[in-house]
């Protein structure tokens, strides 16, 4: 049984990884990769925008390029905030935190 548990648990690891690239707001969904003028589009405009630099990355051809690196801040809504993290204009990663 134990054994059962585990590798349930071991699927299911996928699933709440993939939960964590989406934000939801309003009745519209936004993914990783999405450009910034979608979610303008779709959410409005964030509480708070910082730029935080350039990040150098390195194309599937060896090229290396600076990207602007930016954080918008959502909220707080029902206490939570969410923190979406752009580069190079797409969205990167979704970070929630409850409000203190």
């Amino acid at each position: 049984m134990r054994k059962l548990s585990c590798l349930f648990s071991l699927l299911c690891l996928p699933l709440m990884a993939e939960a964590s690239s989406t934000y939801r707001c309003g009745s519209a969904l936004v993914s990783k990769t999405a450009p910034t003028a979608e979610v303008l589009n779709k959410c409005g405009e964030p509480s708070s925008r910082d730029f935080l630099g350039y990040k150098e990355v390195v194309d599937s051809y060896g090229f290396r390029n600076e990207v602007s690196v930016e954080e918008w801040v959502y909220g707080p809504k029902s206490g939570m905030y969410h923190f979406l993290r752009f580069e190079g204009g797409r969205l990167t990663e979704v970070r929630s935190k409850r409000g203190s």
